[in-house]
């Protein structure tokens, strides 16, 4: 079987501390990665990502998202849907999980790898966007946000 996998590794300069608080707290989330969120820090608990804030609920981004596993400062899983634009594959999820390793006082290592994805055409597509989404937008937004600011979202 030939499953499809996108795979990520970078190297933030910051504290795992740091990048950790990046991924699971509201100011974290809203210095890289989204202008607006909804966290649950718990297994079951939500992980809603909204990047368009003006669109009706249900098309505002990462909606419906929910926390799969989590061990503070080392990993953490959730679900994850398609943009709007996608809406045959936006119902169903995939799993991405991010892995953290500290490389010093002032370095991190986040793994990201995300499955679960179909083999339709549709599905091609979704895959096709996330592989730039995030290696190409997202993880390099993290890093500049460590590097440079955090992201002003109302620029």
């Amino acid at each position: 079987m030939d499953e499809k996998v996108l795979f990520f590794e970078v190297i933030v300069d910051a504290p795992i501390e740091s990048v950790w608080q990046a991924w699971t707290t509201t100011e974290g989330v809203k210095s890289f990665f989204a202008p607006d969120c909804k966290l649950e820090l718990r297994p079951g608990g939500s992980y809603e990502m909204y990047f368009n804030l003006d669109a009706p609920e249900g098309l505002r981004g990462g909606e419906g998202c929910t926390i799969l596993a989590i061990e503070e400062r080392k990993m953490l899983s959730f679900t994850w849907n398609a943009p709007p634009e996608f809406p045959k594959i936006r119902e169903q999820r995939t799993h991405v999980y991010l892995r953290f390793a500290s490389l010093g006082a002032s370095r991190t290592k986040v793994t990201f790898i995300q499955d679960g994805w179909g083999s339709s055409t549709d599905w091609l597509e979704v895959y096709q966007y996330f592989e730039h989404a995030w290696g190409q937008i997202l993880l390099p937004r993290l890093q500049a946000r460590f590097k440079n600011r955090p992201i002003q979202w109302q620029e």
